[in-house]
């Protein structure tokens, strides 16, 4: 008997030891943040699964050393809206490996899943948009911008008007609710809204759409209401909007950007979402490291009396291509021009951000777009500047905010997502190996598109698609991330 119990060890060791890996990554320090596992492994992947990791040498294919980096899940971004090639190579290089459009959604869902599929660089998936099925229903359609025209902000919001404006009647929040109920066919992820950019949504519509989605077990991404400290519509009272939706329906519900939308009171708005957290409401959140935010100048959110509530002056508000800084009368000829535009606005301070960032209940999510500095270096810009250099966050923390926090949000709307912001056996091998000593955005709001530094290699799914700080040209290993209700 112990003979034949030493001929199977010697059996199963061989075996062990015949396993050839497609890709082994070897020495570096791994860090798994649901398991706290922070130690110098080898990984073997197979299959695009990370297959074994282990202490001891792994054969493969092929080897990489990663001795001296870190090696960490790839960064999921739950807020990104460029999604051409040119935002996704910047992305690949800040890290990420998974960004969704879930804030606002894509126009048309269906058309969004099929010009990616085979064709982008990381994994993809978005929102059914209540700001685009509100503007169809109202007989104002946003167009469906092709993926590869470089679409950004402009191109999935409603340019002020009657259908931003308007309350809908009972018979068009039905068609607005149906054609949510078809996008999530389609294959989209949550509810997106950007209820600022629809102020003609009545308390009733936004608690009709957290309905929707609680009856199909879907969360609500949303851009709060409004911002600033005025009453009425303050950011605590659209903190206080939102939250009360979720308890009276039982939506979950991810508040975007923060710092963005509460400014000046995001440490408050972040005590309101603990304490619904604390009282067993799924309520989460969401940040972004830069002082300066984004969108289109064309919207709603310059309603007549954005200054005051905002608190900045026309001089405030930048556009992205030029760095022209407004006048009123540029200002005015922009904002009610048909041509769509993008506008960098500076409304916070940065002794604020450096709170917000490292709060425990906030993750990392770039509202990234062609044309502000978050598009590029999001996620790098965490690990220099708040992880290496002003050491408010460990590097596990700030890992965790990055990976497991997003994924476990994305948990909400597909299952696929509990393989995802984990380095464990039989999880998606989407990672990122990365000098932690020399790791950094580099870009700026004049240069808002150059590419970080310090990612040595970057798997999508087992891919490489960043090799030897290189982009692997040709390869698009990105899989779409749908809901559970898709038909695809």
């Amino acid at each position: 008997m112990r003979f034949l119990t030493l001929c199977l060890l010697v059996l199963t060791s061989s075996i062990a030891l015949a396993q050839q890996y497609d890709l082994v990554i070897e020495g570096g320090r791994v860090l798994d943040p649901e398991s706290g596992l922070d130690a110098v492994r080898n990984i073997g992947i197979n299959g695009g699964r990370i297959a074994r990791i282990s202490s001891d040498a792994l054969p493969g294919k092929r080897r990489i050393s990663a001795s001296g980096l870190v090696v960490a899940p790839g960064f999921i971004d739950l807020h990104q809206h460029g999604q051409d090639l040119e935002s996704q190579r910047v992305k690949a290089f800040d890290g990420v490996t998974t960004a969704l459009e879930l804030e606002i959604g894509a126009t048309d869902v269906t058309q969004f899943l099929k010009a990616k599929a085979g064709h982008s660089m990381i994994h993809y998936g978005t929102a059914a948009s209540h700001v685009a099925a509100r503007a169809l229903i109202f007989g104002a359609p946003l167009p469906a911008a092709p993926i590869t025209s470089r679409p950004g902000i402009p191109e999935i919001l409603p340019k002020s008007g009657p259908a931003t404006e308007m309350h809908a009647t009972p018979e068009q929040l039905e068609g607005i609710k149906n054609r949510l109920r078809a996008e999530l066919d389609a294959g989209a992820l949550a509810i997106g809204m950007g209820i600022q950019y629809t102020p003609g949504a009545t308390r009733h519509e936004v608690i009709e759409m957290f309905r929707l989605a609680a009856e199909r077990d879907v969360p609500v991404y949303t851009h709060m209401r409004s911002f600033g400290r005025i009453e009425p519509g303050s950011a605590v009272e659209a903190t206080s909007e939102v939250i009360g939706a979720a308890a009276v329906t039982g939506a979950s519900l991810h508040i975007v950007h923060i710092n963005s939308t509460c400014g000046a009171d995001s440490l408050e708005c972040l005590a309101m979402v603990a304490g619904a957290r604390a009282r067993g409401l799924d309520v989460t959140t969401e940040a972004y490291p830069y002082i300066a935010g984004m969108t289109s100048i064309n919207s709603a959110v310059f309603n007549p009396g954005w200054q005051e509530k905002l608190g900045i002056a026309y001089s405030d508000l930048v556009l992205p291509d030029t760095g022209e800084h407004l006048t009123k009368e540029r200002f005015d000829e922009l904002h009610n021009s048909s041509v769509p535009r993008s506008i960098v606005i500076f409304s916070n301070k940065q002794e604020l951000v450096d709170k917000v960032i490292p709060h425990p209940l906030v993750m990392i999510a770039s509202d990234g777009a062609i044309g502000h500095p978050r598009n590029a270096g999001t996620f790098t810009r965490v690990l220099a500047h708040y992880v290496r250099e002003k050491q408010s966050l460990t590097l596990m923390d700030a890992v965790r905010k990055m990976t497991l926090m997003p994924a476990q949000v994305l948990e909400r709307s597909t299952p696929d997502a509990r393989r995802k912001g984990r380095l464990q056996e039989g999880a998606d091998a989407d990672i990122v190996v990365f000098d932690p000593q020399t790791i950094a955005d580099r870009s700026t709001y004049q240069s808002p598109m150059e590419p970080s530094v310090g990612v040595k290699f970057l798997t999508v799914e087992g891919t490489l698609l960043i090799d030897a700080g290189k982009i692997v040209p040709d390869v698009y290993p990105g899989q779409a991330i749908v809901g559970p209700s898709s038909v695809h």
